[in-house]
């Protein structure tokens, strides 16, 4: 496929979530540190935003940093987050002149200061953008985003501000960091690893799933418009029937 005519006159997935994998592999592959795939991956980032804003989709959410890689060295924490923050330094602009709202969730008080800092001033200037919704999952956990807010509801339970009667999915699911997204129709994650490592469980109950051994530096426009054409040909019932 060399373009995104296969996807014209069928459904687009509305939010579409990416687990972006291969960064390391790719750059051990060439013989380099595994911090320049973390580089490389801007690049790709940069493609998907482009290819979900032409095809339609209102909601792209980036994995791009879990509670579980705060357990890598120290240095390649801390080449992440300064490359986070670098990126949207040079992006913010990018971000305004093509009408994206940026939002980012997670454990975000375990960030740096300037790392918040930044994720809070791209938030602010993007937020009346009308556009696509670009989401960032950093510092995140979905186990530990289903703990906490089981722990709020607990609380509001014990302050009498809600009744048993009153509890339902949606005021659990306002208990979470990324309440304001709907769930992702379709997951893609690259490198050929075949598991959700711990991401938004909850809300991809109902998600299809799209595996490529395509290292996340290497995955293109072209790569993004094929996983939304497989899309296409599923057949979504959500546990009914035809």
């Amino acid at each position: 496929m060399n373009s995104r005519d296969l996807l014209l006159g069928k459904p687009v997935p509305a939010h579409v979530a990416v687990i972006m994998d291969g960064n390391g592999r790719w750059a051990i592959q060439k013989g380099k540190p595994r911090v320049v795939g973390h580089a490389a991956g801007v690049k790709s980032v940069r493609a998907v935003c482009e290819a979900a804003s032409e095809c339609g989709v209102k909601h792209l959410t980036l994995f791009a940093f879990s509670t579980e890689n705060w357990n890598r060295s120290s240095l390649e924490v801390s080449v992440l987050l300064d490359l986070l923050v670098e990126t949207i330094n040079n992006e913010i602009s990018t971000l305004i002149k093509n009408n994206i709202c940026f939002n980012a969730f997670g454990d975000l008080e375990r960030l740096p200061e300037k790392c918040r800092q930044k994720l809070a001033e791209a938030s602010l200037l993007t937020h009346e953008m009308t556009g696509l919704n670009l989401n960032l999952a950093i510092s995140y956990s979905s186990r530990t985003e289903l703990m906490n807010a089981l722990i709020e509801v607990l609380k509001d339970y014990q302050s009498n501000s809600i009744s048993i009667d009153a509890l339902n999915e949606d005021f659990f699911r306002s208990k979470f960091w990324s309440f304001k997204i709907p769930d992702p129709d379709l997951l893609i994650r690259t490198s050929g690893e075949k598991r959700l490592s711990n991401f938004l469980l909850w809300q991809m109950a109902y998600t299809e799933l799209y595996f490529t051994s395509i290292l996340w530096p290497d995955f293109r426009k072209n790569d993004f418009y094929k996983a939304i054409y497989d899309f296409q040909k599923r057949d979504r019932r959500f546990g009914l029937t035809k």
